[in-house]
């Protein structure tokens, strides 16, 4: 609830997929405004289909002239959601703005280099040297092909421990050089783009990986690199067969098709649940040594349980997680950054994740994009992740 006399956080979003880029993006903006009323922005981001082509980047580059917004922060996509609509191809823009009373708001551009020490970021903002804002939060919109972003979460995590980031990582190219970043009126084609947002208005990360487990969990007593060697003292692989051995027909297909371990994302737990794992692919398992290959690092004497993903587990997951978030605050809009593998790649039908978020949080403005890797945290660190739906939830603190 609102504090008495405290303004709330309002949010409205828009989108077009009129032919012409110019056209749309004011359709897009007037409908925004519509929604928002009167009065000055505070934050505003945009998200355009790559479809457009070559022109991309002549409109976007005179976006802050539309949009005087005291935060503006843009990408090129492979698809865009505005509202209860997904536009998965073909030309399309969603513009999403808010009104933020009482918000620390501090967007910059970062770009990654080399020094004789190692890798470096450029381009922190000079209003967060003293400080960051109480309950902050970072959105993120980075380039696949230029941006580290595993190496900027490391060092967030170092320097700011706890503070979610949510993000994703463009995916309107598909080469270097093909995406378009925008921060206030300077567009960027590599790097990364992002604001600190803190003070009165609150960013809920909800992130559905969209799998749920099966077995129980085990302990990995022996790993090397990324391969897992032995589970609860036996070969990796014997005790995935054990697991099988005693699934449903269906549980089986999917494990055939779709499986991935989850590694726990806390150690500290009497008990673990579906969420608190992180989830990576299974990329390869060797039936003469027993062992079992992951899309990530694994380390003797974590905790793992094996994981399925498919329509209708994702579906779950998603509306369990946002039904938890609604009942904890009144949302006021929210911006979803879904992997480019969900979709009607996943689902049966189009529109699923954009109409998930409004069915269980009500008819909030949403806005977002399909992204080629989507930024959130699990527990308390953040990650970068696949196959994920990884929502900023805007809440008056």
């Amino acid at each position: 609830m609102t504090a008495a006399g405290q303004t709330p956080v309002q949010c409205a979003a828009g989108g077009s997929t009129l032919p012409d880029l110019e056209a749309a993006v004011r359709e897009a903006i007037a409908a925004a405004r519509a929604g928002l009323g009167e009065g000055d922005i505070d934050l505003a981001l945009v998200f355009v289909s790559a479809a457009y082509g070559a022109g991309v980047r002549p409109v976007m580059d005179g976006l802050s002239d539309l949009i005087p917004a005291r935060a503006l922060l843009g990408t090129t996509a492979e698809g865009v959601l505005a509202n209860g609509a997904e536009h998965e191809r073909g030309p399309a823009v969603a513009v999403w703005l808010a009104r933020l009373p009482g918000a620390t708001i501090a967007p910059f551009a970062l770009q990654y280099g080399q020094t004789q020490d190692g890798g470096t970021f450029v381009g922190w903002p000079r209003e967060l040297e003293t400080g960051w804002p109480e309950a902050a939060a970072v959105l993120l919109l980075a380039d696949p092909f230029s941006f580290p972003v595993d190496a900027l979460i490391d060092r967030l995590e170092e320097d700011h421990p706890g503070v979610p980031i949510l993000g994703g990582m463009a995916s309107g190219g598909d080469a270097p050089g093909g995406n378009t970043l925008v921060v206030g009126s300077t567009c960027y084609d590599s790097g990364a783009v992002a604001v600190v947002i803190g003070g009165a208005v609150r960013i809920r990360p909800v992130v559905s990986q969209g799998c749920r487990p099966i077995g129980r969990p085990l302990v990995i007593t022996r790993a090397e690199a990324n391969v897992i060697v032995e589970l609860g003292g036996r070969p990796a692989l014997e005790r995935l067969r054990e697991i099988y051995g005693e699934l449903a027909d269906a549980d089986r297909e999917l494990v055939r098709s779709s499986l991935h371990v989850g590694r726990a994302a806390s150690e500290y737990r009497d008990a673990f649940r579906q969420g608190d794992f992180l989830v990576r692919n299974v990329v390869g398992a060797d039936p003469e040594s027993g062992v079992i290959a992951v899309g990530d690092l694994m380390r003797t004497g974590q905790t793992i349980q094996f994981h399925v993903r498919d329509a209708a587990s994702a579906d779950a997951d998603l509306r369990r997680l946002l039904c938890d978030s609604r009942d904890k605050a009144a949302p006021a809009g929210a911006i979803v950054f879904t992997c480019n593998g969900r979709g009607t790649r996943l689902f049966d039908a189009p529109d699923h994740d954009a109409r998930c978020v409004r069915d269980c949080l009500g008819p909030i403005p949403v806005a977002g994009f399909f992204a080629q890797g989507e930024i959130g945290p699990i527990g308390s660190r953040t990650f970068l992740h696949g196959f994920t739906a990884s929502i900023a939830v805007f809440e008056t603190a």
